[in-house]
């Protein structure tokens, strides 16, 4: 007798997890104790020191969660958990939200960032900087809206949705992982997120994506002339066929009038666009302290518009803090980007687009 396999319904959302208090006391507790050791998170010995300290320190539901979701690549693996209630933020020690990521005392951020890292060294992965991203910034990046950029498909926007992307998709060697630690939230923005994994089996539209014709310009903090320094194409699905991961950003490639795509390319993603539209994850709204964490192969991130600075109370607009997330990177394997990275620091990527590396003094 053989036994008929019903095949497994495609994930629509990501793992919700509600953090206990017994938990977050843990991982509170375990930071401070980090802090008082090393000092910093960014310090030499503790990166070395990441993976035994995540998997000796957090509570053993969280490590095994992240493990899980670097080796799991399977058709129910929608590829993000989000951790509800991960830490409790202080409100009046952090301070009125900085109007912009340049202002930012980072001596505030110092714990944060060793719970950020905490769970990147569980997955396991190390946290790297992108020479993109702020030349380099740290690994740490506070995201804020700020009102020059209020328009723009960036983490500094806000009047416009910021349409679902993986992370740097016009690299060769984007982040493996992503999060997302909310420190306020005041004007209850929804955070989206999409999956490749949501649509199922791949049909004959997907097996279109796995030509390598598509462009994909830099993002919107860049100049036009920089943006578009690179003709090279790639595929947006690629690996395995049947279990394809993802590298795809609307807004550049469909959006941007400069992007240059082809007559076929611009038309395959507008078709894709639409069905993956359908298939977005929009019904959170994160509280601060929680956390969203994002394998950046299979699952894109967003966020819904909204007034910086303002939040609707009984139908009235009402001042408060404006948003504040924290950002993290992280690599499973720093081996494979050495040809990337700077010869002084193996955690700093100096790709710039598509394989060209920027000038390392």
């Amino acid at each position: 007798m053989i036994t008929k396999i019903t095949p497994s319904k495609p994930p629509t959302k990501p793992l919700i997890v509600d953090v206990s208090p017994v938990e977050r006391a843990i991982i509170k507790s375990s930071a401070l104790y980090l802090q008082n050791e090393y000092g910093d998170y960014e310090s030499p010995d503790y990166i070395s020191n990441l993976h035994l300290n995540a998997y000796h320190l957090l509570p053993e539901r969280i490590a095994s969660l992240l493990s899980n979701l670097s080796t799991d690549f399977s058709e129910e693996q929608y590829g993000a958990i989000v951790f509800r209630g991960l830490v409790d933020v202080d409100q009046e020690a952090l301070g009125p939200t900085p109007t912009s990521w340049k202002e930012t005392d980072k001596s505030k951020l110092n714990l944060y960032g060793f719970i950020s890292s905490l769970l990147h060294g569980a997955v396991p992965s190390k946290p790297v900087q992108y020479y993109v991203q702020r030349k380099g910034g740290g690994s740490l990046h506070a995201i804020i809206p700020e009102e020059n950029m209020s328009f723009s498909q960036t983490g500094a926007g806000s009047r416009t949705d910021l349409f679902v992307h993986t992370e740097d998709a016009f690299l060769y060697n984007p982040a493996d992982f992503l999060s997302f630690l909310y420190l306020r939230n005041e004007e209850h923005v929804n955070s989206t997120l999409y999956s490749v994994r949501s649509h199922g089996e791949t049909d004959e539209l997907m097996e279109e994506l796995f030509k390598e014709i598509y462009k994909c310009p830099k993002d919107a903090n860049f100049e036009i002339e920089d943006a578009l320094a690179s003709e090279l194409t790639t595929s947006v699905l690629y690996g395995n066929r049947l279990r394809p991961f993802i590298r795809f950003d609307a807004a550049e490639q469909i959006y941007n009038e400069q992007a240059g795509q082809s007559p076929e390319a611009l038309e395959i993603l507008k078709k894709f666009w639409e069905k993956a539209k359908t298939l977005i994850y929009d019904e959170f709204i994160p509280n601060a302290g929680d956390l969203v964490f994002v394998n950046n192969h299979l699952c894109a991130h967003g966020r819904t518009a909204f007034r910086a600075g303002i939040r609707e109370v009984n139908g009235e607009s009402v001042k408060c803090e404006r948003r504040q997330m924290l950002r993290m990177m992280s690599k499973s394997s720093l081996i494979h980007v050495q040809d990337v990275a700077h010869p002084e620091n193996p955690y700093l990527i100096m790709e710039d687009h598509y394989g060209k590396v920027n000038l390392i003094n």
